[in-house]
């Protein structure tokens, strides 16, 4: 996304132009910016070529995963329905890794039906019930263990997953006796030692500590597992804040693979399509309120639940360039009848008028996927632009079928 003669492009698409085709709020995706971002993070790693599971979480577009499939991506999936997702997009089901800690029988069941690479467990209860209905279907089944490293990842409290008093994965000791459990079982073929430490991390230390910790596991349990599943979790730069240092966090790996002969796995959703996505919004109104300047956007929290869910900040670009005038202190609301529908807060920004256009940036991961229809409000328009072209991946949602 550039500003060409104080015009804001998407690709070569100027946002104006999105805005009064498509209407708004609009989602708009950079395919440039996709294939840029998971050519990256291959060249990041291609010391050891890891096997690399796309987020299906951090956006469910069908046609987004069509599109990330064809650069060679596996997925991770939490539910059934990512996992049939994943499937209809055409991935190979020896490249899907369902994780989580809640799975259902049935979803275990479907799971096992599919043959997928491996069911990452999380508590004692769930790999007893993937051995009872392994046993039952009389098969085997590859899994691997969630191992919680008790390593903080330095990020926000609410995507933290890493540490003792979060809910995923077993301790130390659990898992243990998990592995020894694993060895009996004549249904469970025991494959992959699992983390996952929290998202949004932009420090290499935290990812440092906990390849200590899985080195520290690995002699004591004495197993030699044929992949070590090291999750996500790298975060983007949203507002020019710094970023992860990928070279740091591939020496390390180096240096642990050193030590043990494993295939490393990769869930990244938010460095894959995170700076992708953009919202494309039309101000309604603008309200001032005292010292305070609110610009009333026709997208809202059910449209971006980041910011009200995690207090999270995303840039604010308007569609056309002046620099004329600035106004101190304009918050970018929503016109949902919640305080905390707001986007985010500038203390000088340029002048801007009602009707005009305005994109909020890097809405990729976790935008449309954690959207709803509150206020009985449709979901956006999701649009994949390539060049000067642009293509529908998602109808917006209209009224009559929400009623």
């Amino acid at each position: 996304m550039k500003y060409f003669n104080n015009k804001l492009k998407i690709e070569n698409v100027s946002v104006h132009s999105l805005a009064r085709k498509y209407g708004t709020p609009s989602y708009c995706y950079s395919f440039n910016r996709l294939k840029n971002n998971i050519n990256c993070f291959k060249k990041n790693f291609n010391s050891f070529a890891p096997l690399i599971c796309f987020a299906v979480k951090s956006n469910t577009n069908l046609n987004l995963i069509k599109e990330i499939k064809k650069f060679g991506l596996g997925a991770d999936v939490v539910s059934m329905g990512e996992l049939m997702l994943a499937l209809k997009a055409g991935i190979n089901p020896k490249k899907i890794v369902f994780s989580g800690i809640g799975k259902t029988s049935k979803e275990i069941e479907f799971a096992i039906n599919k043959k997928i690479l491996l069911i990452n467990v999380e508590s004692r209860s769930e790999i007893k019930e993937i051995e009872r209905i392994a046993k039952i279907r009389n098969k085997k089944v590859d899994i691997g263990i969630r191992l919680n490293p008790n390593t903080d990842a330095k990020t926000l409290r609410q995507i933290s997953t890493g540490k003792k008093e979060n809910k995923f994965g077993v301790n130390d000791k659990i898992f243990f006796d998990l592995v020894n459990y694993c060895k009996k079982s004549k249904n469970l073929i025991l494959k992959c030692l699992s983390v996952h430490i929290g998202s949004q991390i932009l420090d290499h230390k935290p990812y440092e500590k906990m390849l200590q910790v899985i080195d520290r596991i690995i002699r004591k349990v004495n197993y030699n597992f044929e992949f070590i599943d090291l999750g996500g979790g790298m975060g983007i730069s949203y507002m020019g804040n710094k970023e992860l240092n990928y070279k740091k966090y591939c020496s390390a790996i180096n240096k642990f693979l050193k030590k043990h002969n494993s295939k490393i796995i990769f869930e990244p959703g938010r460095s894959i399509i995170g700076n992708t996505g953009f919202l494309i919004a039309k101000i309604i109104y603008i309200k001032k309120n005292g010292k305070k300047n609110f610009v009333i956007l026709d997208a809202a929290m059910n449209d971006l639940i980041r910011p009200a869910l995690y207090g999270a900040h995303h840039n604010i670009l308007p569609s056309e360039r002046r620099n004329k005038r600035f106004v101190k202190n304009y918050e970018f609301v929503g016109p949902i009848c919640e305080t905390t529908d707001r986007f985010s807060s500038f203390k000088k920004f340029q002048e801007l008028k009602e009707k005009e256009i305005v994109t909020i940036c890097d809405v990729g991961a976790y935008g449309m996927s954690l959207s709803s229809n509150y206020n009985i409000r449709p979901k956006a328009i999701e649009l994949l632009i390539n060049g000067s072209k642009v293509r529908i991946i998602k109808k917006r949602q209209k009224l009559n079928e929400l009623m």
